[in-house]
């Protein structure tokens, strides 16, 4: 039940439908799930744990707004991982994991094509877990899991489906080259240009080297709230 619960709120504040600043009020969240308060009370303790709550008091549980120190440091990580995953992936890919990715990149085109925000996000999702899959690294996996949610609550917000269609459809070209440099290069180059649509998309206008160009100064802008998408 707690998984459950907890599967469940953490999709919701994925897809914007709790957003940054919202409170978790346990009666209110055990009654529209039709459970018990307790399974809703271990929930948000995980929820916590995983970066996705905050308690502003000991009796009062918010989603958690990030700061662009929080995005920064999230793309760092993932520039880091997602890179050498997929040098992995192109060393290491069979016939059946380049035939899992092309199915879902067709699924990807079909949903950005649709302006379906739900499906994009599913498809696009599912084309970095198989990449990390085809890595065949467990304990990159296992690295990966705690921040994972993380992560794609901050991809949701990149709405520039069309681009990131097309960047997809180059890692998957080298991943399929078997040449691990060209998979670590494109890998890269799509994490930084996920990371400044991220920071514009949040914070303003980004200049240079993902320098957002406002006036609040590093690490002070909180995230508003998630777009719609």
């Amino acid at each position: 039940m707690r998984e459950r619960v907890l599967a469940e709120l953490r999709q919701e504040i994925i897809d914007g439908r709790l957003r940054p600043g919202d409170r978790l009020v346990e009666r209110e969240l055990a009654d529209r799930l039709g459970v018990s308060r307790v399974p809703v009370r271990e929930a948000i303790r995980a929820l916590l744990t995983d970066g996705f709550v905050t308690f502003e008091t000991p009796r009062r549980a918010v989603v958690r707004t990030l700061t662009r120190t929080d995005v920064t440091e999230l793309f760092e990580l993932r520039e880091a991982l997602e890179v050498y995953a997929t040098g992995l992936a192109a060393q290491r890919a069979t016939r059946a994991d380049l035939d899992g990715l092309e199915e879902l990149l067709d699924r990807a085109a079909v949903a950005t094509r649709a302006g379906d925000a739900a499906a994009i996000t599913e498809a696009n999702t599912r084309i970095h877990d198989r990449i990390l899959a085809t890595a065949g690294n467990g304990l990159l996996i296992s690295v990966m899991e705690p921040v994972d949610g993380r992560l794609r609550w901050l991809t949701r917000r990149n709405e520039e489906w069309p681009q990131l269609l097309t960047e997809h459809r180059e890692l998957y070209e080298a991943i399929a080259s078997r040449d691990p440099e060209k998979a670590r290069a494109s890998a890269l180059a799509h994490v930084r240009t996920n990371r400044a649509s991220t920071l514009r998309h949040l914070f303003g206008e980004v200049s240079g080297e993902g320098e957002v160009s406002d006036e609040s100064g590093p690490g002070a802008a909180p995230v508003a709230g998630p777009s719609p998408a």
